[in-house]
């Protein structure tokens, strides 16, 4: 099973748990796997089209998922899944 790394702002959906095993085959079956897991966290994941959001970055094995086949992207056994949500803001 792969690897689903949890940020901080959806481990209330997850339980509080900072990681989670999936056995998804791309990243779009991933994100139906983990709404029928955890209710709730596609929303925060995908907009009302279903794409996922522009300030939401998904990695798999470190390899940002823009670069290689977006939600199509291959999820294999021991792969790890990161879920980067992009911070702003700051002071100029």
């Amino acid at each position: 099973m792969a690897l689903v790394k949890i940020p901080t702002p959806l481990r209330r959906l997850t339980n509080e748990k900072d990681e989670v095993t999936i056995s998804s085959d791309s990243v779009t079956q991933m994100i139906i796997d983990l709404e029928t897991e955890y209710p709730g966290i596609k929303d925060r994941l995908c907009d009302e089209n279903g794409e996922i959001r522009k300030f939401i970055n998904i990695y798999v094995n470190e390899e940002d998922i823009r670069f290689l086949k977006g939600p199509e992207t291959e999820i294999l056994e021991n792969d790890t899944v990161s879920i980067i949500p992009a911070i702003a803001g700051g002071a100029s």
